[in-house]
């Protein structure tokens, strides 16, 4: 069975990683020339940590990881606690896994090299998605050079612009939020000393946010910072932004967030609309299935987003592994499958993250006591009742999730 993947980000590489550990038949296509350092910070949680234990990768993340001590929230601009919960101290206890932040650039580039290992002459770079035609026997996918492909199926992880997804369900509505996110990693040796905790950190503040983190064992430390905004045009997560731009958005916030904002490079701040996306009415025809941003865009605010790639891809592949051969009534079967447990999970989160962005922006002293409040005594009395509230989210196993009954799929074409 030869599986085409469309997309070299995170789900499509641990797709193909899981793929080839099965045995199965792979070949990668990725638009750009080559895997750079693109991107800033981004969370793994337990959730997605088991995934990459069971490919193999466990070793090489805690060495390029870093593990927080606590998550906490504060406020903004008098840098108050609300609330900390312990971290690393209880995540693999209660988790089974460890939480890390990593530099997407290096979690790219520990599947890059994973993948190499297992069969380096699957990955094809610059290759451009042009269109794909079905067939009773499998499928064709073109690209820009002019060249071609055919496979058993085609799985579209090309994110949130997605060009498979495009192809197979036209044009999808997205909504700007009014929400406009800032990105920027800064060296640690050029902040003050301590003056950034090292734990994953949300400050609350009116109107906006921010988020900050260590990466790298320490080295760097991760900024992202979201305000409100009336309109915005620019999608792209890559698209530059002034640094001037970003100290006005974060006037009159906490010293921390400001020597961080001082100590940025001109050249190193992006800034990008969060737009949504409501659950996609299906996620695959025939032979043609799409994960991770292609099927359920969700907005940062539980960080789960790479996570979701990650469980899509590999759990995709334990419904490909059990089908006999790759007609295609066995192919509807091991699709609908994925979608019918994958689907309402991302579903939720996607939920569930809009949610949590309305909670972090509270525009009054009152509305803060309000909501704050609340939380900062429960954390002081009880706080195993916060650390719970996540367990929905970390405790969820997709490598042990039962898969359907074999023996209820349709029988194979003839």
């Amino acid at each position: 069975m030869k599986i085409i993947i469309v997309g070299g980000g995170i789900g499509g590489l641990t797709l193909a990683i899981a793929a080839k550990q099965q045995g199965l038949d792979v070949a990668l296509y990725e638009r750009v020339c080559n895997f750079s350092e693109v991107g800033a910070g981004l969370q793994l949680s337990p959730n997605g940590v088991s995934v990459l234990n069971a490919l193999g990768l466990a070793d090489q993340l805690d060495r390029i990881g870093f593990k927080p001590e606590n998550a906490e929230v504060r406020l903004g601009k008098s840098g108050r606690t609300i609330l900390q919960i312990p971290f690393r101290k209880n995540n693999r206890s209660c988790y089974n896994y460890d939480y890390y932040h990593v530099h997407r650039a290096d979690l790219l580039g520990l599947l890059v090299n994973r993948l190499s290992e297992m069969d380096e002459s699957c990955i094809h770079m610059d290759k451009e998605f042009c269109g794909y035609s079905q067939s009773s026997s499998g499928v064709t996918v073109s690209f820009s050079d002019g060249s071609s492909v055919v496979g058993d199926l085609l799985v579209g992880a090309d994110g949130i612009h997605s060009s498979v997804r495009e192809r197979l369900l036209g044009k999808t509505k997205t909504h700007f939020t009014g929400n406009v996110a800032w990105r920027l990693v800064v060296p640690t040796s050029q902040i003050k000393a301590d003056v950034i905790p090292p734990n994953a950190t949300v400050w609350c503040g009116p109107k906006g946010h921010a988020v900050t983190y260590y990466l790298r064992g320490g080295e760097l430390i991760n900024f992202v910072g979201i305000v409100e905004k009336d309109k915005w045009l620019e999608e792209s997560w890559t698209a530059k932004g002034s640094k001037k731009d970003l100290a006005e958005d974060f006037q009159g916030w906490h010293p921390s967030l400001q020597n961080i904002i001082e100590n940025a490079d001109e050249s190193a701040c992006f800034r990008w609309a969060l737009c949504d996306q409501s659950p996609l009415s299906k996620w695959f025809d025939q032979r043609v299935c799409l994960l991770g941003d292609a099927c359920h865009p969700m907005l940062p605010f539980l960080a789960q987003g790479a996570v979701s790639a990650i469980e899509d891809a590999f759990f995709l592949v334990r419904c490909i592994s059990q089908i006999e051969s790759p007609s295609q009534n066995e192919l509807t079967h091991a699709f609908k499958s994925y979608e019918n447990v994958r689907k309402p999970r991302t579903s939720k989160l996607q939920s569930k993250a809009r949610q949590q962005m309305k909670r972090y922006h509270r525009h009054t002293a009152l509305s803060q006591l309000v909501s704050y409040g609340p939380l900062w005594a429960v954390s002081k009395t009880v706080p195993s009742l916060l650390h719970g509230v996540m367990d929905w989210v970390y405790k969820y196993d997709v490598v042990n999730v039962a898969l359907p009954d074999v023996k209820n799929r349709p029988s194979k074409s003839k």
